[in-house]
């Protein structure tokens, strides 16, 4: 698809197209700013989707732009928010979000975190009154960059899932995101909902025209669903059967209910009650390495991940951890531009020509 202004590069066939990083954040940022977003607002939350998309988390990436884009259109989006602080101490801070967009008002939290920690040595800072911020590893990225140690936990945007042995949906994916500084090697990156899919990896495969994996989603009688276009019908299922069930409420406790927000039977569908403010709670906890250790760990942290890496094994290779294929997709994709599927270029050309931004993806 071209038109006066397009950006990027056609490639022929069903076979997804590849874009520059800054091509695809300064088209997403045109289309939020289309859409009433403030310059600086736009790009943040511009290139947080993005970053996202780098790291293979496409579920949480430009995926998630036209969805944005309805929320704001049915006035659940505060444009214009006054992101601040409403309780703080030394290590620790409350940030309103003042129903603003979740990526402007968690990098707004991560920072005041890593800050505060840097001078305090550890910090914990919540959110209330925020909104979606997209995948949950981006946030302890950038801690991780300031070779800072980080934990990141937020309450996902829909119940999707009963507690165990329930059949109420009072529980979303809730997703915990760990980051370890390694020293001169790249850090060990958690990014786990606690559920076995997200609902952005299932609007991916629905996207593509592809079925689930059994294990993802079931319906009420425990039998597998496989269509994504039926996932709403069913439950999603929890990593580690009760166990991953119990992480999910106690990471909606700690990111949610001590922080205001929502949590259980107030958590709104974002997909669903478009014109409602979600309230949405995240929590980030961010330490200095050097606490525990005066040389802060990080040679210590690679020889362990080094040995995990080249421990015994039945394929050729070294074992992959959580974090190496993000990283190894991040220099990929910087050097050969992000793929993004056609379905999704036409629909996010179609938003774009919707709001006349004068630009659209080739």
């Amino acid at each position: 698809m071209s038109g006066e202004g397009a950006v990027g590069r056609e490639v022929p066939g069903a076979e997804p197209r590849r874009y520059g990083h800054g091509v695809l954040a300064a088209f997403a940022a045109g289309i939020l700013r289309a859409a009433g977003v403030p310059p600086d607002h736009a790009s943040v939350t511009a290139e947080r989707l993005v970053e996202a998309d780098l790291r293979g988390r496409t579920g949480h990436g430009l995926i998630r732009i036209p969805l944005y884009v309805r929320r704001i259109e049915a006035g659940s989006v505060n444009l214009r928010p006054r992101v601040s602080v409403v309780s703080e101490g030394p290590t620790s801070a409350l940030v309103d979000g003042d129903n603003g967009l979740g990526q402007v008002v968690m990098t707004t939290a991560a920072s005041i975190a890593i800050d505060k920690a840097e001078a305090m040595g550890m910090a914990w800072v919540g959110t209330v009154n925020s909104n979606h911020a997209g995948a949950a590893g981006i946030y302890p990225a950038m801690a991780a960059r300031r070779g800072l140690v980080s934990i990141y936990m937020a309450v996902g945007n829909a119940n999707s899932m009963p507690p165990w042995g329930g059949n109420e949906k009072l529980l979303s994916t809730n997703p915990i995101a760990i980051a370890v500084p390694a020293g001169d090697d790249p850090p060990f990156q958690l990014d786990i909902a606690t559920t076995v899919a997200s609902h952005g990896t299932i609007k991916v495969a629905a996207q593509a025209g592809e079925q689930m994996p059994v294990g993802w989603v079931i319906d009420a009688d425990g039998e597998p669903i496989t269509d994504p276009g039926r996932a709403h019908d069913g439950f999603l299922m929890p990593i580690g059967g009760y166990k991953g069930a119990g992480l999910n409420i106690a990471i909606g406790l700690l990111a949610g209910v001590l922080n205001g927000a929502a949590f259980g039977r107030s958590v709104v569908d974002q997909n669903a009650e478009l014109a409602s403010p979600t309230n949405t709670g995240q929590a980030m906890f961010v330490m200095r390495p050097g606490l525990f250790r005066p040389d802060g760990s990080g040679a210590a942290v690679a020889e362990h991940l080094a040995e995990l890496r080249h421990s015994g094994s039945n394929r050729a290779g070294p074992l992959r951890l959580p974090g190496d294929e993000a990283g190894r997709l991040e220099v990929e994709n910087l050097a050969n531009g992000i793929a993004v599927p056609p379905a999704l270029v036409e629909e996010l050309n179609a938003t774009a020509r919707r709001l006349k931004t004068g630009q659209l993806l080739a």
